[in-house]
């Protein structure tokens, strides 16, 4: 591979659009296909969510562990991605195929068997391609630009995974519709995990043991502050976009077909504003910006309350877009800061159980979008697509605007409990590996 694209943050960043093609799509669309159109019943549809998720709390913090730990020629990373990468193609195909005629209990069964081995194999891939971001790109400057040249894929990857699905599985079906997003991930994984060239640390100490290891990331009071803050950020991420296909339908009342207008008008804004946000990262401090961007974003779901047809819908939507692109491109400066500076008290790099440990507190966002889909629908009576209830306009409403309002006036009080003093440098200055030769 050519030596300018070893390490090179447009090579790294192919990683985040090959996994998130297929998790947008599953994210936005589970509940959707299984709910509205395979009649599963919501309270049935959260218990599999909350099943696994405790199973998640298991597995995600034994991988980061493990992954920390991991020495091997081709580096601590790269061999549980690569190994990965058939298993999570796999699990995807099998999460959208349940075979046709099954009971209630059957189809919660296959959900939640497919819904574990997925989760899990995904689990893997995040937290090792996670931990490889603060690992390449050191400092405040880098890791800006890094991330914002990240999010660019990723919201390349929101638009295809949201915009498209509905184009796709209308027309191939939705079992077909994965086996195209498992071969894009695969692809593109590939490609990504052969520019990467890990750096060893020879100023690493010894392993921690696991008791250790828990103990001093737990006792992290900035890691715990920032990531349960930004766990109900990304609850309000995962709920918007999984609520549109049902606000298009029951509130904005306009057809299957015209929903990826709808996921575009959010998507297709969010490409220039990840520029915007980028900018503004530039002239303030991370932390500032992280702020900022969670207050915005609780501002700009306010619009979605207003919608009522397909124009004033896709208006509601570019607004959402910009308070998504600030929440997207800031946090990567704060989380990088504060593994730098775990780095520098225990002399051990360990973003392996700190990149597992965040992604389970944001995961348990899905426990909370779920939480919030049932006890909204219970109180307006919505079911299932096949009971929607005396008024599901009045549940969608809910679900896409207010609740998201109130989980974002949450998440900006929490981000003001601790001081983020890092009592390092991190203004960019510092070369992320001499022999890395990125190229920017």
């Amino acid at each position: 591979m050519a030596r300018r694209w070893v390490n090179s943050p447009y090579a790294f960043a192919l990683g985040m659009f090959a996994m998130m093609v297929p998790s947008q799509a599953f994210s936005s669309f589970y509940s959707y296909f299984y709910v509205e159109k395979l009649g599963l019943g919501v309270g049935l549809a959260t218990l599999a969510r909350t099943i696994f998720l405790i199973w998640d709390a298991v597995n995600n913090p034994l991988f980061g562990y493990w992954s920390d730990r991991t020495e091997t020629r081709y580096g601590r990373r790269r061999p549980w991605v690569f190994a990965s990468i058939p298993l999570f193609m796999l699990t995807f195909v099998l999460v959208f195929s349940p075979p046709g005629g099954l009971s209630q209990n059957g189809l919660f069964t296959w959900f939640l068997v497919t819904l574990v081995l997925y989760e899990a194999v995904a689990t893997v891939l995040w937290v090792n391609y996670g931990a490889l971001f603060p690992e390449l790109f050191r400092g405040d400057r880098i890791r800006a630009k890094a991330s914002a040249i990240q999010q660019g894929y990723q919201v390349l990857a929101l638009l295809i995974a949201t915009a498209l699905t509905p184009i796709i599985y209308a027309a191939i079906n939705f079992s077909n519709m994965a086996i195209v997003y498992a071969f894009v991930f695969g692809i593109c994984m590939l490609i990504c995990m052969l520019s990467v060239r890990e750096q060893r640390d020879p100023g690493n100490a010894e392993p921690m043991k696991l008791g250790a290891a828990f103990k001093e990331t737990l006792s992290n009071k900035k890691f715990w502050i920032f990531n349960v803050s930004n766990s109900f950020a990304q609850t309000v991420n995962g709920l918007v976009s999984s609520m549109i296909p049902f606000y298009a339908k029951y509130v904005l009342r306009i057809s299957e077909g015209q929903v990826s207008i709808l996921l575009a008008a959010v998507f297709v804004s969010v490409i220039p504003l990840v520029g915007v946000w980028y900018w503004i990262v530039r002239r303030m401090d991370g932390v500032k910006a992280w702020r900022l961007s969670l207050i915005l974003y609780g501002l700009s779901v306010i619009p979605l309350w207003f919608g009522y047809n397909l124009v004033s819908g896709v208006a509601a939507g570019i607004a959402v877009g910009f308070g998504l692109a600030g929440f997207l491109v800031t946090p990567a400066m704060v989380s990088g800061r504060i593994i730098d500076e775990d780095a520098e008290r225990t002399g051990r790099r360990r973003e392996g159980i700190y990149t597992a440990v965040s992604g389970f507190i944001t995961r348990s966002s899905g426990l909370i979008s779920a939480l919030a889909f049932y006890v909204v629908g219970l109180i307006f009576g919505y079911e299932s697509g096949d009971n929607p209830g005396s008024n599901p306009e009045a549940t969608f409403r809910y679900l896409i605007s207010v609740v998201p309002l109130c989980l974002l006036v949450v998440s900006v009080v929490i981000s003001f409990i601790a001081r983020f003093d890092f009592h390092m440098t991190g203004k960019g200055e510092v070369k992320h590996g001499q022999e890395a030769h990125h190229q920017l």
